[in-house]
Order: structure tokens, then C-alpha cells, then sequence
């Protein structure tokens, strides 16, 4: 039993508060050993308050890119902490914007491979909510979601549902980008993913957030070498930078100590889980979207 005055939550309990379905939950105990450690004869097995902080530390790592099996790792080596009030405020604050069923319908609508249900349960979503929030609190679990099903199925039909909701998001996030109008910078914010790395979604993600705040970016994809960065940054000055790593092979440190100076410095951000063994002395690091959208605003003067 816990030692905590608190009392062991129920499964259900678990994915309301961490924004998964509660299959999901059984798969990480199941596959990572992270599952609930109180029990009592003859009644169902129960998380504790550290099982929550656990499960609450895999869930942030993984919506800062990090992989399920990497996530738990890491979890699993964290000595049990208590979950701070303020931290229980906020989790129970960002999860009542998290629609279990809204989560439900748009990975049965990717199962069946429904566009038209996914593009209007999104824009629905990004419309109420705004794109980081949509990206932390739907996309995120919702990605999760396939990608466990995937590994457990190993289904073509899997990989062609997530292509899909890939395709259709990196559109909707286009299209939130394409209604900014008159920006607060004179100068753009400048995106990219570093190095040899393919992975965007993210970033299309943040620039759509950045455009609700009317915030312009100069968006340079994937696969962005460092002259490419360099050049820009020399030519265009911008007020903040924010480098994308999803893989630590294209995590090259030169892209935070090498960089042209310039004036007004840019503030630099960086996101992904390919930065965490390097050292990121001089730059940011953005613990997830909301995180990346304050930290350019503060760049901005917002």
C-alpha cells in the first residue's frame, strides 16, 4: 500500500488525469512494467500516488517526442516523488479540457480511415481550444494511441491511419498559419528541424500556435543543414529560433554555440528529444508546445 495520505486510483481514474484511454494504461503495464502497485486480495489491483508520478512523467516525455519505451525507461529510474498540489491543480485543469470520447472518435475515425470526421473533430477541437493545446491534449494521446496499436498489431492498416491523420494535420496546421494577417514582428520567428531529421509535425504545430498569437514564422522544414540555418539567421536577424530534434544523431551542438551573431540576439529554443545528451548551455529547451509558444512570445515582447 501507498504511503501517502491519498487514496489508490482505479484505472479510469488514472487515464481521466493523464488523458489516455485506459487500454493504453494496461498496454504500458503490460509491455514497460509501469502499472498499478497496490493490491488487496479479492479486488482489483490499484495505482498509488508514486504509480501516478511515474505515469505522469512518462506522459510529459513522450509529448516531448521521447518514444513509449524510452518514456518508461526513464520513469521507471526516477525516484517516486510525490505529485505536487499546484502540479495535481494543473493536471485536473488540462484534462478537463481533454475529451475522452473526442479522443475515441478520432481513432476509431482513423481506424476506418474517415477524413471527413477527422478534419471536423480537429478543426472543432483547435477552434475551442487553440492548436497547442489541440497538439498536447488530443493529438498527442491520440498518436500514442496508434502507435501502441501498431506495435501490437503490426498491421499495414495502422501505418496507412497514422499517414492520414499526418496528412490531414500538417493541412489544418497550414491552414491556422494562412489566417495571420498582421503580426506583432517585424521580423520572423525561425523554424526548423535540424540536421538529417524528417520529423515537422511538431513544428507545424507551433507555428500554427504562434500564428494564434499572431506571431509570423519562417518555417524551413525538415532536413535543414547548418549553413542553411546559419544563413538565414545572418540574413533575416530573427527574434527567436526554435531548432526541432527528434533523433539525437542530428542533435549537433554547433547548431546552439555556432550560430552567427547578430543584433538584436535572437532567442534561441530548442525542442525534442534528441537534444537531451547534448549540452544546451545558451539555448532554451522547450518541455513541450506551450512551453515553445511562451518562450518566443516572451522573444516577441508579448
Amino acid at each position: 500500500m501507498s504511503n501517502w495520505s491519498e487514496p489508490p486510483l482505479t484505472v479510469a481514474a488514472v487515464a481521466r488525469r493523464l488523458g489516455v484511454a485506459p487500454a493504453t494504461l494496461r498496454t504500458w503495464d503490460r509491455r514497460y512494467g509501469l502499472g498499478p502497485s497496490d493490491h488487496n486480495s479479492g479486488q482489483h489491483r490499484r495505482y498509488s500516488t508514486s504509480d501516478l508520478a511515474k505515469l505522469t512523467l512518462m506522459r510529459r516525455l513522450i509529448i516531448s517526442g521521447v518514444s513509449p519505451a524510452e518514456a518508461a525507461a526513464k520513469a521507471k529510474r526516477e525516484k517516486p516523488k510525490k505529485v505536487s498540489s499546484s502540479f495535481k491543480v494543473s493536471i485536473k485543469a488540462a484534462n478537463q479540457k481533454i475529451s475522452t470520447q473526442t479522443i475515441q472518435t478520432l481513432l476509431n475515425a482513423a481506424r476506418g480511415m474517415d477524413r471527413t470526421v477527422i478534419e471536423a473533430v480537429l478543426q472543432k477541437e483547435i477552434s475551442r481550444s487553440g492548436s497547442a493545446a489541440t497538439w498536447n491534449d488530443v493529438v498527442v494521446p491520440l498518436l500514442i494511441e496508434l502507435g501502441e496499436e501498431w506495435a501490437e498489431s503490426n498491421l499495414a492498416s495502422q501505418i496507412a491511419s497514422e499517414h492520414l491523420l499526418t496528412e490531414i494535420l500538417k493541412r489544418i496546421f497550414g491552414q491556422q498559419q494562412s489566417l495571420l494577417r498582421t503580426p506583432v514582428n517585424a521580423r520572423p520567428v525561425l523554424l526548423a528541424s535540424v540536421g538529417e531529421e524528417l520529423h515537422t509535425l511538431a513544428l507545424r504545430a507551433l507555428g500554427a500556435a504562434l500564428a494564434e498569437n499572431k506571431i509570423e514564422t519562417h518555417f524551413l522544414g525538415a532536413r535543414t543543414p547548418f549553413a542553411a540555418i546559419a544563413e538565414v539567421v545572418r540574413k533575416s536577424a530573427p527574434p527567436a529560433i526554435f531548432l526541432w530534434a527528434q533523433l539525437p544523431e542530428n542533435a549537433d551542438e554547433r547548431f546552439i554555440t555556432e550560430l552567427p551573431n547578430v543584433r538584436p540576439a535572437p532567442r534561441l529554443v530548442i525542442g525534442g528529444p534528441g537534444w537531451h545528451n547534448c549540452r544546451t548551455d545558451g539555448a532554451i529547451v522547450a518541455q513541450d508546445l506551450s512551453d515553445a509558444v511562451n518562450e518566443i512570445a516572451y522573444a516577441v515582447g508579448l
